[in-house]
């Protein structure tokens, strides 16, 4: 294995380890998680090799973008833990307020994508660890972010934070650096308040509240417009039917959801 990269100056909240190769940041966190790793343990690596998205998709994993994984231990149920991942979009959009141009649109897009100026710039993806009697032991929270490449022909569109004008001297571990800290206040934020104000924060930079939107479920899809956040961070869709309350789904922007792809 080739060296480990230099460490990123991060708050003491967190145990880094520094990987130059992994096969999947998830999966090294989950094994670190069994083997008892703390809450705020983070697994980062200059490259991924079987990087994946939300239902096992792939996620290419060049070096120079930024992959890390963190374990995270909340003292509550998955249903609640879940709404870390907003915490993280919360993180990630006001590192990326850091660092990225004035006037640089950054976005969320439900449930799990942020958006750098109407194109997919990072994904969060949460994987459970479960305790033998099926309570919550940990939550692993995957966080990949383009910063120096994007792939090409996805079907939602994607870029990077060079494309965008951050300049090729905004490294990863600097983003790191940046995302950690705003993370923890977040984090902070929402052991001390609960979801509310988390929720009100994403929704002032959700993409689409209000407008006409396309869900796609594991056997069905839904038409409607995008009206809200309940209180668990589930998606409330108004249709021609009725309100309907998606906890997991691909939303697709447009009357047609013609002019965007999955999550």
């Amino acid at each position: 294995m080739s060296e480990a990269p230099k460490r990123p100056k991060l708050p003491p909240a967190y145990r880094l380890h520094a990987l130059d190769s992994v096969a999947s940041s998830n999966d090294e966190a989950r094994r670190l998680a069994g083997e008892g790793a703390e809450d705020g343990t983070l697994v980062w690596a200059l490259e991924q090799t079987g990087g994946r998205g939300r239902h096992g998709r792939s996620w290419v994993s060049p070096r120079g973008n930024l992959y890390v994984s963190a374990v995270l231990r909340p003292d509550c149920d998955l249903a609640e833990a879940a709404q870390l991942g907003f915490v993280a979009a919360l993180g990630l959009g006001d590192a990326l307020g850091s660092v990225m141009p004035p006037m640089t649109e950054v976005t969320f897009k439900w449930p799990n994508d942020v958006l750098v100026n109407d194109h997919k710039a990072a994904g969060i993806l949460l994987e459970s660890v479960t305790a033998p009697d099926g309570t919550l032991d940990a939550l692993i929270l995957g966080l990949g972010v383009n910063v120096a490449h994007a792939p090409a022909d996805t079907p939602f569109p994607a870029t990077s934070l060079h494309d965008e004008g951050s300049g090729h001297a905004l490294e990863a571990a600097t983003l790191l650096e940046h995302w950690s800290r705003h993370f923890l206040t977040w984090v902070n934020r929402w052991v001390d308040e609960g979801f509310p104000p988390i929720r009100r924060a994403w929704l002032n930079r959700a993409k689409g509240q209000g407008a006409a939107i396309e869900v796609r479920l594991p056997t069905r899809t839904l038409h409607g417009s995008f009206h809200d956040l309940d209180e668990s961070g589930a998606l409330l869709l108004d249709t021609a039917e009725g309100r309907e309350r998606v906890h997991v789904g691909d939303v697709f922007f447009g009357p047609s959801g013609a002019d965007a792809g999955p999550s």
